[in-house]
């Protein structure tokens, strides 16, 4: 039981920010809730494994993106294009909602290493450590991923346009 508990309190904690870093790394909204059900399904059953582990953040998320990337190889094979085009979405008008598009935007330009790393130190808060043990890569791999993924976005469009047509 104390098992369950554990389990249950680290999704209660957890759940948001692993969504929205599902939907960071180029999962449509739907698609981030069942990466992340299908990664935690697979951390439950491993539990106390990875309660053991030295870093229960940096197990749950190299899980995660290992279930990302399994998503994003099945879609690939399923995805058709078609004719036709779909209806318009409403656009929300808040400048939150502009933001955070033009940011997801952004991140979607830069390729899949480069977007993980972002995504893992700036809004899942690992250090860098944590992030090399996610994704199984050296520190230094880490830090020149970082330096190659900030220059590119400080340069992208999207994200100048954030910030008055300058880059911070």
């Amino acid at each position: 039981m104390e098992r369950d508990e554990a389990f249950t309190r680290y999704v209660d904690e957890r759940w948001p920010v692993l969504v929205r870093s599902a939907v960071l790394l180029g999962c449509t909204a739907s698609e981030a809730e069942d990466v992340v059900q299908t990664a935690l399904v697979r951390c439950y059953v491993a539990w106390e494994k990875v309660s053991r582990a030295g870093n229960r953040d940096a197990y749950v998320y190299r899980v995660l993106v290992n279930c990302h990337h399994d998503t994003y190889r099945r879609r690939r094979w399923r995805e058709h294009p078609s004719a036709e085009v779909p209806d318009a979405v409403t656009d929300d008008v808040t400048g939150h909602v502009d933001d955070a598009d033009a940011m997801l935007r952004a991140l979607r330009r830069l390729g899949t290493a480069h977007r993980e790393v972002v995504v893992l130190r700036y809004y899942a808060n690992l250090g860098e450590q944590q992030i090399a043990e996610a994704l199984k890569i050296a520190p230094g791999t880490v830090k020149s991923r970082l330096s190659r993924a900030l220059a590119a976005l400080s340069t992208d469009v999207d994200v100048t346009e954030l910030h008055g047509g300058r880059a911070s």
